[in-house]
């Protein structure tokens, strides 16, 4: 009777020592790969919105202004993310919705309006810069496709630019007054009137999340809201030269470039 349950001992013990080394380097792999894919599976989906957004706006657009446009939306988010990652959030990469741009989700609540206005102007003075390189390219090349993705670049962050909640213009504003979001939304309004279709639908979107915001301004504030709209007079300041700077910046080039743009219509 022993020298059978003496066999299978030996069976699985044989089994066990085969199949150790296997589970010893899988679990030395995975010590590689869990975090390869922690960092890579976010990249992922960053990069398969960006191939989705660019497959739509080629139906309409041609597949190279699709990707130039695309990849300008990615410079004005990567601004958002080096803003967010120097003030301390802990923030996602972007996702890209079609006809809509793109966004990154805060893991977390700015503390306060000051560091809420460094991650929005952190987009339109990257994207910017990066619309200002694309037309610099054409000025060097001649080739009218920079000169359309330059305007349209100039174009996507000047209208962010409009202060009002969820624009990049009314997180920027909220350091220096948030009473800039009744005048955001005065602005916005028109728009809204005369594109009552196509991007009439995310310009409604950009009202109707915006107001509880504009009424909150004409309620009794809450001690908490004092303190977190709180800035120093330096603080205030900065932002307001930034916001206005970039706002007669990227104007400006947007308005040198229109008359450049006559020539190819």
């Amino acid at each position: 009777m022993q020298g059978p349950f003496m066999n299978r001992r030996t069976f699985a013990q044989r089994v066990k020592q085969l199949l150790a080394p296997i589970f010893v380097a899988l679990a030395a792999v995975g010590k590689w790969i869990l975090p390869a894919l922690k960092f890579g599976l976010p990249f992922l989906k960053t990069f398969a919105t960006m191939l989705i957004s660019i497959a739509l706006y080629a139906q309409a657009w041609g597949w190279k202004f699709a990707a130039g446009f695309v990849l300008l939306i990615f410079v004005h988010e990567a601004g958002h993310l080096i803003a967010a990652r120097l003030m301390g959030l802990n923030v996602g990469w972007p996702v890209f919705i079609p006809f809509m741009g793109a966004l990154i989700a805060l893991k977390e609540a700015p503390r306060n309006a000051w560091v809420e206005s460094v991650v929005g102007v952190g987009g339109p003075l990257l994207g910017g810069l990066g619309a200002l390189a694309v037309g610099a390219v054409y000025f060097v090349t001649g080739y009218p496709l920079f000169l359309v993705l330059a305007y349209s670049g100039l174009f996507l962050n000047l209208f962010n630019l409009i202060p009002i909640v969820p624009l990049d213009g009314g997180r920027i504003v909220s350091a220096i007054s948030p009473w800039f979001w009744v005048i955001g939304l005065i602005i916005i309004v028109p728009f809204l009137l005369w594109r009552m279709s196509g991007s009439g639908i995310l310009i409604l979107l950009i009202v109707a999340m915006s107001l509880p915001r504009v009424i909150a301004l004409f309620r009794r504030r809450t001690p908490e809201s004092v303190r977190y709209f709180e800035c120093t007079r330096g603080q205030r300041w900065a932002m307001a030269v930034l916001y206005f700077g970039l706002l007669a910046g990227l104007g400006g080039a947007m308005g040198f470039l229109h008359e450049m743009l006559g020539d190819f219509i």
